[in-house]
């Protein structure tokens, strides 16, 4: 062979070589930089968790309470929320908004108010039913504001948002008007605490095996586990950085708040955001960006069923990840804010980008394996001492991300169940850390969803709903 062919190889195969160690090393600095950013995160959130401070309650009679329940074909759980509510928050108006029920909700809802004049319907009807969450939370407002009076002090009046199947804790109301919270004149939204009510249940699914049942109860505590610690610690946090995010399940809005975003325009009698998948946060961003203060209450929570089904839970996770991918559209408006403090905005980003980070990381991963098997094949020596040199530390960065998810298992048993041991907190812990990976699936699923222009709005279907075989996991509009 020549000696010109012969360096042009060499040469050839040094560029490739160094070419393979660039990408391998970009790979593995943005997989540093995404674990360095969690770590932060974790670490501001487990702090504030630690610290937290409850407040004295507040005097819920200087407030007027309105619950809105959104239902859409609600008959299996309707007529329990209603009773619970009103065990719960015996001096609150009810405002059930029927989203054009195809079962026996409205009918439901009729009974009850027959006997309760503190219940109210709020019939909606195609085609202007059933397009979102946001826009059925609308029509309960403007119904709300068209029934009070016109002398009424609107600062006073407090509008809470319950799911069809949510169930407040005792002494709630008090809490949220508590000195922190809304008893602050500048505080337009407060955040409760959600937990799963059925997360004790051994047996979730009746004559189905052991090993279902096992799954199912695994499925509900983990929900449990993310929203009583590691959401609760992010909240908590936000509270810090003042960027705490609304819920679906638990919110409760100053009527004052909600007013001044109907002074925008085109957006007369609509303070929700209409046919969007995270109506509940995007409200929370459209309030902090007007000025308003939000905050979080960990004092009480509001319960919900977890979901048993993984097809049913990987269908509401989907639609959350899509709806986050959407906030994306308020980036240069909360950077442009005043409002906002830089760490407010830093977090706010971090929310923002979680799904996209998720998604990249799908993407690299293959491409990650492809260089290194490309690598071994054509490079086996330079491949190799590149494994030697940098795989113990992905190794070890590895088995370091396990130990957030596990604190928050550990946290979990002290604040839920104290009767429990440390090595039942320690699986706990290994399992939030394993049933967080499904970020990675739901969020390459909602990029989909994206790319194949599919927005609609995916109502997921109750556990005590009777679903025929082959029925959909979601009812979507």
């Amino acid at each position: 062979m020549p000696d010109a062919l012969h360096d042009w190889i060499v040469l050839r195969q040094d560029a490739i070589v160094w070419f393979a160690g660039l990408v391998s090393l970009a790979l593995v600095g943005y997989m540093a930089f995404v674990f360095g950013r969690f770590l932060l995160y974790w670490a501001g959130s487990r702090h504030a968790f630690r610290h937290n401070r409850p407040a004295e309650p507040g005097d819920p009679a200087a407030f007027q309470w309105h619950l809105v329940i959104p239902c859409r074909d609600e008959e299996a759980v309707v007529t329990q929320t209603l009773a619970g509510l009103r065990a719960g928050a015996p001096e609150a108006h009810l405002w059930v908004i029927d989203d054009d029920s195809e079962d026996a909700t409205r009918d439901l809802v009729l009974a009850a108010a027959a006997h309760d004049d503190r219940v109210h319907l709020v019939q909606r009807r195609r085609p202007h039913a059933r397009i979102g969450k946001g826009a059925a939370l609308n029509a309960a407002y403007r119904e709300v504001t068209a029934w009070l009076p016109e002398d009424t002090d609107r600062s006073r009046v407090v509008i809470g948002v319950v799911d069809a199947d949510g169930r407040l804790d005792p002494g709630t109301l008090p809490q949220v008007c508590n000195g922190k919270a809304l008893g602050r004149p500048d505080t337009g939204a407060v955040q409760i605490g959600v937990r799963m009510r059925n997360a004790d249940d051994e047996l979730p699914l009746p004559g189905r095996g052991r090993a279902a049942n096992a799954f199912a109860r695994a499925l509900v505590r983990m929900q449990d586990v993310e929203f009583q610690a590691n959401n609760a610690g992010m909240q908590l946090l936000r509270r810090r950085t003042g960027s705490v995010g609304l819920g679906g399940n638990g919110q409760f809005v100053r009527l004052t708040a909600l007013d001044s975003l109907t002074a925008e325009e085109g957006r007369a009698g609509r303070p929700w955001p209409e046919r969007a998948l995270l109506e509940d946060y995007e409200s929370g961003l459209d309030l902090r960006l007007a000025g308003w203060r939000l905050t979080h209450v960990t004092e009480t929570q509001v319960s919900q069923e977890g979901l048993i089904s993984l097809r049913r839970f990987l269908t509401q996770r989907t639609r959350w990840a899509q709806g986050n991918m959407q906030c994306l559209r308020y980036t240069g408006r909360v950077l442009r804010s005043p409002f906002y403090t830089w760490s407010g905005k830093a977090e706010v980003l971090y929310t923002f980008l979680q799904p996209v980070v998720c998604v990249l990381l799908v993407l690299l991963f293959p491409l990650s394996l492809g260089i290194t098997a490309a690598g071994l094949v054509l490079f086996p020596a330079e491949t190799a001492d590149f494994h030697v040199r940098f795989g113990p530390w992905m190794l070890l960065a590895f088995a370091v991300a396990t130990l957030p998810m596990v604190f928050w298992g550990f946290a979990y048993r002290r604040l839920v169940h104290p009767d429990r041991g440390r090595l039942t907190g320690l699986l706990w812990g290994v399992l939030i850390w394993l049933y967080a990976y499904h970020l990675f699936v739901v969020a390459t699923r909602a990029a989909a969803r994206m790319l194949l222009g599919r927005n609609g709005w995916a109502k997921t279907r109750r556990n005590a709903e009777k679903v025929a075989l082959g029925s959909p996991t979601a009812l979507e509009s």
